[in-house]
């Protein structure tokens, strides 16, 4: 156990308040963090959900879109370690409302896009909008989680999960109802900015007097422990991002799944993730971080193994929610992780362990389909079995480097 959290037995009462303390400036915070993460998820659903109506109303090719959507990653990877940077010398909590002000205004500039040149910056802005706000609000979230004494990332990574359902499914109103794009976008970003009023009101700064001075014994190298924990992330963000974009595809291509339920797969490992994301906080509790890691991974591989294997689409089914339950975790865990690293600070930890982990995110589609090309869809997917095993036996490297342990 490090001196950092300590776990306590949380309450009786289950889900999203188990554990809390009644009052304090760390439930106060508790709710802020709820928020900023909501804000998060609800500014990427609402974009995604007008993705079809933009490439239509430009008359993009997949291709051009493609590539246009490229420039939102690229962003995002260029402003990660730049975000890292900032938090260390300004604090979490300011480059969080800031980064969170300017994501959700990036749907400004999206909504203006009336051509080609003007689609591909403000989808630029966007990503780097969207890459700095996910490493500010981790690092404050990891604080947060200081402050209260007992695990809550999985959980503030469930509001993502239900901000991008709340998102997604207004999107999916707003584009039935003959709602202007332009119009919605907008009105999203004015809801977003709401929401960060709240983030400002019950958030409070976290970092530590240690931290603050982080920036000017910087390590020499990076540790070890950081190199396994992005290993970790990097394996499970490419496979996060290959189920993403291939999950459709294979119930349709090698399972002859109907066109209405090849998207129920994606949609069932969505919803068990955020399901299991709100009682991760619970089960690190009860058997520790690193286990959570382990079984997370270790129940995905056979969910993904279940997937490969089977030749009926329902019971694929029932793979892809067994991998959606495993993976709910482990990135909150592992971004939690990474800024408990004493030698690199909050801010740099999460920056890497993010942006290791969005590489991956972006590898993972491609190199499913080279290896589909080669092979087989379904060995393509094989490929994620063997890294959600690998990610389950990358916590034995963090575990030797010594203490403190950041799973511990």
């Amino acid at each position: 156990m490090t001196p950092e959290v300590e776990l306590r037995t949380p309450s009786p009462l289950a889900g999203l308040l188990g554990g809390l303390p009644r009052t304090g400036p760390g439930t106060r915070a508790f709710f802020g963090m709820l928020a900023a993460f909501l804000v998060h998820g609800i500014v990427v659903s609402t974009w995604v959900s007008r993705i079809a109506g933009m490439k239509g109303a430009l008359g993009l090719g997949d291709g051009t879109l493609g590539l246009c959507l490229l420039g939102a990653a690229i962003g995002s990877v260029t402003a990660i370690p730049i975000c890292g940077a900032l938090v260390t010398r300004l604090g979490s909590r300011r480059v969080a409302l800031w980064t969170a002000v300017g994501f959700s205004l990036a749907l400004v500039p999206l909504a203006m896009a009336r051509s080609l040149a003007m689609l591909v910056p403000a989808l630029v802005y966007y990503g780097m909008m969207a890459g700095a706000n996910d490493v500010a609000m981790n690092s404050l979230a990891v604080g947060t989680e200081r402050m209260l004494g007992t695990p809550a990332m999985s959980r503030f990574h469930a509001m993502f999960s239900f901000g991008g359902i709340v998102g997604a499914g207004l999107g999916a109103l707003a584009a039935g109802h003959g709602v202007p794009m332009a119009e919605h976008l907008c009105a999203g970003a004015v809801a977003a900015l709401m929401l960060v009023a709240v983030v400002a009101r019950l958030t409070g700064e976290t970092r530590r007097e240690e931290h603050a001075k982080a920036r000017a014994k910087r390590p020499r190298r990076i540790p070890m422990t950081l190199v396994a924990l992005s290993a970790i992330g990097f394996c499970i963000f490419l496979s996060e991002g290959a189920i993403a974009d291939w999950t459709a595809v294979y119930l349709k291509q090698v399972l002859h799944a109907g066109d209405g339920f090849a998207p129920a797969g994606y949609a069932v490992f969505s919803g068990f993730m955020a399901l299991f994301r709100l009682v991760g906080d619970a089960i690190t509790v009860r058997i520790g971080r690193a286990w959570t890691i382990r079984a997370g991974g270790m129940i995905a591989a056979a969910g993904l193994a279940l997937v490969v294997s089977v030749h009926s689409p329902q019971l694929a089914l029932a793979g892809f929610a067994m991998a959606g339950a495993g993976f709910s975790s482990i990135i909150p865990l592992v971004f939690a992780a990474g800024g408990r690293i004493p030698e690199v600070g909050d801010g740099a930890g999460v920056a890497t362990v993010s942006g290791l982990g969005y590489l991956g995110f972006l590898a993972g589609p491609p190199a499913i389909g080279f290896i589909s090309e080669a092979f087989s869809l379904r060995a393509g997917l094989g490929l994620l079995v063997a890294l959600s095993a690998s990610a389950a036996l990358l916590v034995g490297l963090v575990e030797r480097q010594g203490e403190p342990n950041p799973l511990s």
